[in-house]
């Protein structure tokens, strides 16, 4: 199966001429051999510019590489215009299976004879087509909500086993690259490759998504940064998800945007605010948002507000990790790079062992440039080359757990380069911070601590005499404890200590008495060294005197 996959990668990579977009300097000897080798498998498109031919192939291989796509579409700094324009068409317009089919299998989940028993005007036509999923319009026909415009998200048929075969592909060659590459160990590839594939599969899971956007709308109840649509869980599966059609424009389209007066710096400035809103204050955050997934409301286009969809990737952060993000962050924006390398160190992100004032060094001849910059002006390329040399230099570890975060910044910096290139990425992010740090170590901090355990503290107070008479009733038995363990112990070494001599006594006397028996020397003192060695054995087994 891995082989057969293996060969259908290579030949769709091959008729499209992807070979052609790789620079011949990357290209080793063995490689260009084998590319001769195989030559039947010719490139079949030609005439097609190269990111169409990029996009055509990626949406041939499946959902897995569809994804990756998505990503490298918000990376314009990265890739040449006419690629990152192809490869955005992969948000929200990959080819969709048939409406008829979309049909039968929402009635198979809901368990309906015909849609019609919950839905009005069901278009067959997809609204829009992604990886995983398309999603088609209704109304709903019963309830509170009756009349309300809804969106029916339904999972691709039998896509299960083409992300099986492509998963267990990237674990094999995860394997060979953690062994043969000089840095495998350090990169965790099968580490990261198994927590992609949790991401992924989790991702098929609608009723999952479901509980998923239940949570981040709780979490955005009544704010002016982003809206969450009502999701119907009464109408949702594990295939299936009902949900509140909203009515947006797609934060990709800038000009719609400007056109209708909406203040893109303001804009801007919000989406970095909802970034690390989801992670530092409710430490839950979307992790897949590409522009498909990201829209603007209609009103107040002077106050705008994000609207969000499709959350099968969310990611979670636990106190530990946010505390150490969150200092990291602020020693970038403060320039002190001994703490950054310090904090590195502290985590065992790096080896204990690096010298840290050239990690210091090093993290300082990356990062200094960057700042006090538009982000029009910063070459994200040319950093992240440059952090990839110090961390190969310096042992830094992958940390498997913040590749969902790790991408998601990626997300946050391109919808920052779209809409606004002159923000100040920096500055928009460090008085976010700087507020979350004070709270979680200052004064605030402690007056939370002390509300949130009030009511545990006041139902234990009537049981605080009982509880401290128990304690020091269990430390005095402890305390006796101890004291007859350490008799005990003092016992066994006086033995240990008794039987050691005597036995040394009984191996000297028995050495003497074999000698004065062969030197056949007086008879009378080898049997008094006879009966030293007797007595000498007997005594080591006594109990020695207190």
């Amino acid at each position: 199966m891995r082989a057969k996959r293996l060969y259908q990668i290579t030949r769709t990579f091959l008729h499209y001429g992807l070979n052609e977009l790789i620079p011949a300097k990357w290209m080793p000897w063995s490689v260009r051999v084998a590319r001769v080798g195989l030559f039947w498998l010719s490139n079949r498109h030609k005439e097609k510019p190269a990111g169409e031919r990029l996009r055509l192939a990626l949406e041939s291989l499946g959902p897995v590489w569809v994804k990756f796509g998505q990503m490298l579409s918000t990376r314009r700094d990265l890739l040449p215009p006419d690629i990152a324009l192809e490869l955005a068409k992969l948000q929200d317009k990959v080819k969709p299976f048939s409406g008829e089919r979309a049909q039968k299998l929402i009635e198979k989940a809901l368990g309906l004879k015909h849609i019609d028993e919950l839905f009005d005007d069901f278009n067959v036509t997809p609204l829009a087509s992604a990886s995983i999923a398309q999603v088609h319009t209704a109304k709903l026909k019963h309830g509170d909500d009756a009349g309300a415009d809804v969106v029916i998200k339904v999972i691709r048929p039998d896509i299960r086993d083409a992300i099986d075969a492509d998963l267990s592909l990237m674990e094999t060659l995860a394997s060979v690259l953690a062994k043969h590459l000089p840095d495998g160990r350090r990169l965790k590839p099968r580490e990261v490759v198994k927590e992609y594939r949790k991401t992924l599969l989790d991702e098929l899971d609608l009723a999952r998504e479901a509980a998923n956007a239940i949570q981040l709308r709780r979490n955005f109840e009544d704010s002016k940064l982003l809206y969450i649509p009502k999701v119907y869980s009464d109408f949702s599966r594990h295939n299936v998800m009902v949900m509140e059609r909203i009515d947006g424009i797609p934060v990709s389209d800038v000009d719609t945007l400007m056109a209708l007066g909406v203040d893109m710096k303001k804009l801007a400035e919000r989406g970095v605010e909802v970034f690390f809103t989801q992670v530092f204050r409710d430490s839950f955050f979307h992790a897949d948002m590409h522009p498909g997934n990201i829209f603007v409301a209609r009103e107040h286009p002077e106050d705008p507000q994000y609207l969000g969809i499709d959350f099968g990737i969310v990611g979670t952060l636990n106190r530990e990790d946010k505390r150490y993000l969150a200092e990291n962050f602020l020693a970038f924006f403060n320039r002190d790079y001994r703490k950054v390398a310090e904090l590195h160190v502290d985590s065992g992100w790096v080896p204990a062992h690096i010298n840290v004032e050239e990690f210091e060094s090093a993290i300082r001849t990356v990062c200094e440039p960057i700042f006090n910059k538009p982000l029009a002006d910063i070459s994200f390329g040319h950093v992240l080359v440059n952090l990839f040399n110090t961390a190969r230099r310096f042992e830094m570890e992958v940390q498997p757990q913040l590749v969902l975060l790790q991408k998601t910044l990626l997300y946050v910096e391109g919808l920052g380069r779209t809409l606004y290139p002159q923000l100040d990425l920096w500055q928009t992010a460090k008085p976010f911070l700087e507020r979350w740090m004070q709270e979680q170590l200052g004064w605030r901090a402690v007056l939370r601590s002390v509300k949130e355990h009030a009511p545990y503290w006041a139902e234990k107070m009537p049981e605080m005499p009982t509880l401290l008479y128990d304690y020091l009733r269990n430390q005095k038995h402890q305390v006796e404890q101890q004291q007859l363990a350490t008799q005990a112990l003092l016992a066994g070494q006086r033995k240990m200590v008794w039987r050691l001599w005597w036995g040394l006594m009984s191996t000297a006397t028995l050495v003497s008495t074999t000698l004065l028996w062969v030197t056949e020397q007086n008879h009378w003192l080898t049997a008094l060294s006879g009966v030293a060695t007797l007595a000498s054995v007997v005594m080591s087994w006594r109990k020695p005197a207190k």
